[in-house]
């Protein structure tokens, strides 16, 4: 029998429960269990996710557990893993990728684009706040916390004009049809790895096997590029950066980010990258957008 980790929230429920339903087409399924770990992040929802205290809250009580034995492998958002893998532990699987992209919820689903001036857009994300009031700057952006129901909440109570979430999360819920949806190359760069769920395990685990014939490559191949991009900027999940890696019909990837240093400046910049492990080519889009490299 495996041990699955996860969050207890709603969202992270239905993702182990993918993960489960994946190990059962397996031609010897294995029998799986969910177990919720709640994490530090979970545990102190009054904190703000901008403070960069705060990298791996959502993800560090898992990775205890797993290294301790308790669970056998964490199902993670790959959105919220940190750059760093801590010792020992190794990703042993990404499931398909979902939809990557963010998008928008109003009330009475007016366009975000024709939101009246001051209306209020709430996010925890500085990545997205600094992206879309690039293109509406007449807008405000408070922080906001809670799992996705509760966001939500918020706009059908009058509390915000309008929340950004994820698409993903949304589709996992079967509440897609209130969205629109952003573009990821002239609107909001989605969050290195997001959309995508990641299976973490012990690198000696007996199971690894198991989990790696879950593993979707393309998906492996963008979301490490990503993350290698986020890691080469410095930063966490709090970064103010977000970076796409996608496959073009003539061969090759399209790398895309979004950055600022400041909260203020945002730059974009893309680059077509033949083959996503070649470090020079992330090494010069990093250049381009005025980090270490």
């Amino acid at each position: 029998m495996i041990v699955l980790g996860t969050r207890g929230s709603q969202l992270a429920l239905v993702q182990a429960h993918l993960v489960v339903a994946a190990l059962r087409r397996l031609p010897s399924a294995p029998e799986a269990v969910v177990r919720v770990v709640q994490s530090d992040g979970d545990l102190s929802p009054d904190a703000s996710l901008t403070d960069p205290q705060v990298d791996g809250w959502f993800t560090s009580r898992l990775q205890q557990e797993l290294a301790a034995g308790s669970i056998d492998a964490a199902v993670h958002s790959a959105k919220d893993l940190p750059t760093a893998t801590p010792a020992g532990l190794t990703v042993a699987a990404y499931l398909e990728r979902a939809d990557f992209r963010d998008v928008v919820i109003t009330r009475a689903g007016v366009p975000w684009l024709q939101l009246r001036p001051g209306c209020r857009l709430g996010t925890s994300s500085p990545r997205r706040t600094v992206q879309l009031r690039a293109v509406r700057p007449d807008l405000n952006f408070p922080k906001i916390r809670g799992n996705v129901p509760t966001r939500l909440g918020l706009v059908d109570q009058g509390e915000m004009d309008g929340v950004v979430v994820a698409a993903a999360g949304l589709l996992r819920l079967g509440l897609l049809g209130r969205a629109q949806p952003l573009d990821p190359h002239r609107e909001c760069t989605p969050a290195a790895g997001q959309g995508a769920i990641a299976l973490e395990a012990r690198a000696d685990s007996c199971w690894l096997h198991v989990l790696a014939a879950l593993d979707h490559p393309p998906t492996r191949l963008a979301v490490e590029a990503e993350r290698r991009l986020l890691g080469r900027m410095g930063g966490g999940c709090q970064l103010a950066l977000g970076a796409l890696a996608e496959p073009i019909p003539a061969g090759g990837w399209l790398v895309s980010a979004a950055y600022s240093a400041d909260g203020a400046g945002l730059r974009r910049e893309a680059a077509v990258v033949p083959d996503l492990l070649a470090a020079d080519a992330l090494g010069e889009l990093v250049g381009r957008l005025g980090g270490p490299g």
